[in-house]
């Protein structure tokens, strides 16, 4: 089930986890990472929206089938948020992001505390340098930074199989997905990443309760580059997912949507 909002006279796009949206509802918002779009969290979606949540996985701008341009900063994102929350008529909502998404939560609960009842952050650091040679393919629109995305963002586990659904393979729809990505989105994504040193500050600030959840095998985002982000979050919980890369939420869909649970 999907619906629709207007931001900065653009359509959203969000799906609903097969449930009405009903702003009366908690609400809580996922957010996808660089590159990809809504569909990173549907097996997740559907259990909150089926427990007495009201759930909206969306496109950012620029995105999926999302209108506008891509937008340039972590920080130009996380206003997004607010605005977007505006335009769905919720006052306050739990936000769940994965890599770029999970630094958009971040720095929206930081700076929008009264707005940001719960935090669950899957694959971030407190930075999240990109390679040199993912932002030159990026900016020159070649396949080579959806490989290394790919390469270095799944687990070698689900490599060479694995997967708990059997048939799915994880690294044709991880490439396929960012195929589908619009001529300059990719780049704008991973610039963001590379250039936001705020997450220290801003987990700082958060005053909600936070969920961390890392892969024991994640390449881009490594346990220990998260640690003292989770430390900066008083009373913060941290799950490490066994043989697990950085797209936790389609390598481990149970174990995630587990340590979601908790805060969500």
């Amino acid at each position: 089930m999907t619906t629709t909002f207007t931001v900065d006279g653009h359509d959203v796009f969000a799906t609903t986890g097969g449930v009405d949206f009903d702003p009366a509802k908690p609400v809580v918002v996922f957010l996808h990472g660089a590159g990809f779009d809504r569909t990173t969290w549907r097996l997740q979606t559907r259990w909150f929206a089926n427990h007495g949540r009201s759930v909206l996985a969306v496109d950012l701008p620029g995105h999926g089938r999302s209108g506008g341009p891509p937008l340039p900063s972590i920080a130009a994102m996380a206003d997004w948020v607010i605005r977007l929350l505006d335009a769905a008529g919720v006052r306050q909502a739990a936000l769940v992001g994965h890599s770029m998404g999970g630094l958009v939560s971040l720095d929206v609960a930081g700076r929008y505390p009264d707005r940001i009842r719960a935090l669950g952050l899957c694959g971030i650091a407190g930075e999240m340098p990109v390679h040199p040679e993912m932002l030159e393919s990026a900016k020159a629109g070649t396949s080579k930074v959806r490989e290394l995305m790919t390469f270095w963002g799944l687990g070698r586990a689900l490599q060479i199989g694995g997967m708990v659904s059997p048939g799915l393979w994880l690294t044709r729809e991880s490439l396929a997905v960012l195929d589908k990505a619009a001529p300059g989105v990719i780049h704008n994504d991973l610039a963001a990443c590379n250039v936001y040193k705020d997450a220290p500050a801003r987990a700082a600030q958060v005053a909600c309760p936070a969920v961390f959840v890392c892969g024991d095998g994640d390449q881009m985002t490594p346990v220990a580059k998260c640690k003292p982000l989770a430390a900066a979050i008083a009373g913060s919980r941290m799950t490490t997912l066994k043989a697990c890369g950085h797209f936790m939420m389609v390598e481990r869909p149970d174990e995630t949507l587990d340590a979601l649970k908790a805060v969500a």
